[in-house]
């Protein structure tokens, strides 16, 4: 892609949406958030397989760390329990710590690796951890959204 963004909000106004793609959540190992890492066809041209499976293995060690069970969480648990949960007004949870971390992870992706091709993840959270959204994005300077309502026309009459 020869434009490159330098930011999100500017990725946003000069590119128009030309389509989304879902990673769902993978249930073998039960329901532990784990995103699956089959590569999505419809990126194949716009990032390298392993950059992607590479970021969902991050984001499923991540929720891994989260949702483990050790001395802080039980501590957390037992003030929780002690203090009638007011003690969630003082302090951030351990699983909250890191789901501002992956917020962060998500930010930075976005901005190293996935923005500079068109494209643009979306924080899990905001769609309830069932999905991971990547919005695929065309500029809208460009004219390949003119020429993409002939392609399958030309493509079916050869």
């Amino acid at each position: 892609m020869a434009t490159e963004f330098h930011n999100l909000q500017e990725l946003r106004h000069s590119a128009s949406l030309a389509t989304k793609v879902f990673v769902q959540r993978d249930y073998n190992d039960g329901t532990i958030c784990k995103f699956q890492t089959k590569f999505p066809a419809e990126l194949d041209s716009r990032i390298e397989r392993s950059l992607f499976e590479e970021t969902v293995k991050t984001l499923n060690s991540y929720y891994a760390e989260a949702e483990k069970i050790g001395g802080q969480s039980c501590l957390e648990g037992c003030l929780a329990c002690a203090t009638a949960y007011f003690i969630f007004l003082c302090m951030e949870t351990r699983y909250e710590k890191v789901l501002k971390k992956i917020g962060m992870y998500i930010q930075e992706q976005n901005e190293k690796i996935y923005t500079p091709r068109g494209l643009l993840l979306t924080d899990p959270i905001e769609r309830g951890m069932r999905v991971i959204e990547i919005s695929i994005f065309e500029d809208s300077g460009s004219s390949n959204s003119s020429s993409s309502g002939s392609s399958p026309s030309s493509a079916t009459a050869q």
